[in-house]
């Protein structure tokens, strides 16, 4: 076949390998093809068969040899070798795909750098030297791009980190036909003039103090704050909802003690269930019952002694019928003794035991 009559990929590693790939599925379907190069020229052409095969679905589709001169011709063939399919004369040196840059330095100059690596031995004027960086706080990369092998940049923050690589690219259409870059160098982190493992080393031990005292000082408060709500909901909650005392106590022995008999536990306990009964009252009651007595003594002064009603009364007449009806309807105005109290009673009432 002719020069051009398929496309191929041809990349010259650096000057030092050749590698010659092709689409064998698309252009020889179902046939293993062979390979021969050579980097002689006129009559002093030696065919050399390929080696190293690189392979698509256990096909042929490239090949991979070392770069032996500027002078390269290729022929592609049947399995066998006897039938020539396809055939190309070209400059090796306008396929040079270069080597990552080698040795790259830094020099910080306040927010100024300078990065800078080996230059090569040979052509190092078809190379660029292109730069690369960004910080952890911008998405895309900053492309800078200069002579080999050396480019100077400004305007970095020194509280940023920032990430760098570089790269060799060669240069079209002086040196190549097709425009081919180094892998990058190996990334690198620095601040401030200072080379770091990663972005994320560059929150210095102050600030990590000054994280841990405002954590800290942070929960302090928030469980201040939740102690002075909880105080005030108490006093909320006992406002709204007083606590009422519990009757079981001041009179566990009458159930205890008296098996429910409340007259023998009255005369016993007399003076306890006074004392109870003003401890709980209300201020209010104390000070009406007190104006009541003051009341009562005025009344005491001016007027008759007021009879006082009791059963020793009722019992000295030997009548028992009249002394159920004085127990059941006491004579107007009569004073009744109860728990220590003197009850006033008129015809409308009536006191069981």
């Amino acid at each position: 076949g002719g020069d051009d009559a398929i496309n191929t990929t041809i990349i010259n590693f650096n000057n030092e390998k050749m590698q010659i790939t092709w689409a064998t599925r698309e252009l020889f379907p179902n046939e293993n093809v062979s390979f021969f190069y050579t980097f002689g020229e006129g009559k002093n052409k030696v065919w050399k068969p390929c080696t190293i095969y690189l392979l698509d679905q256990d096909y042929n589709s490239g090949c991979l040899f070392k770069t032996e001169g500027p002078t390269l011709t290729i022929s592609i063939r049947n399995s066998n070798g006897s039938d020539v399919l396809f055939a190309k004369n070209l400059k090796a040196d306008f396929y040079i795909k270069p080597s990552p840059p080698e040795n790259v330095t830094f020099f910080w100059k306040e927010d100024t750098v300078t990065v800078s690596c080996n230059k090569p031995e040979r052509n190092a004027w078809c190379l660029r030297f292109e730069l690369q960086y960004k910080s952890k706080f911008d998405k895309e990369w900053q492309s800078r791009t200069s002579k080999c092998c050396s480019i100077g940049e400004q305007g970095f923050d020194p509280r940023k980190c920032y990430s760098f690589r570089a790269r060799l690219t060669r240069l079209v259409p002086h040196c190549n036909v097709v425009k081919y870059s180094s892998d990058w160098a190996a990334e690198t982190f620095w601040m401030n003039g200072t080379l770091l493992d990663s972005c994320d080393d560059d929150i210095t031990p102050q600030s990590k103090t000054v994280i841990i005292l405002s954590c800290s000082l942070a929960v302090v408060l928030m469980m201040l704050i939740l102690l002075i709500l909880l105080c005030k909901w108490q006093r909320v909650q006992m406002s709204v909802l007083p606590a009422i005392p519990d009757p079981k106590y001041p009179f566990a022995d009458l159930f205890n003690d008296h098996n429910g008999n409340l007259q023998e536990w009255l005369d016993k306990n007399d003076h306890v269930v006074l004392q109870t009964k003003l401890e709980y009252e209300e201020p209010e009651s104390i000070t009406e019952a007190e104006s009541q007595q003051e009341d009562g003594k005025n009344s005491d002064k001016q007027g008759p002694l007021e009879k006082i009603f009791t059963f020793s009364g009722a019992a000295e007449n030997n009548d028992g019928k009249a002394a159920e009806i004085a127990c059941l309807i006491p004579a107007p105005n009569t004073t009744a003794p109860f728990a220590g109290f003197h009850i006033i009673m008129n015809d409308d009432m009536y006191v069981m035991l």
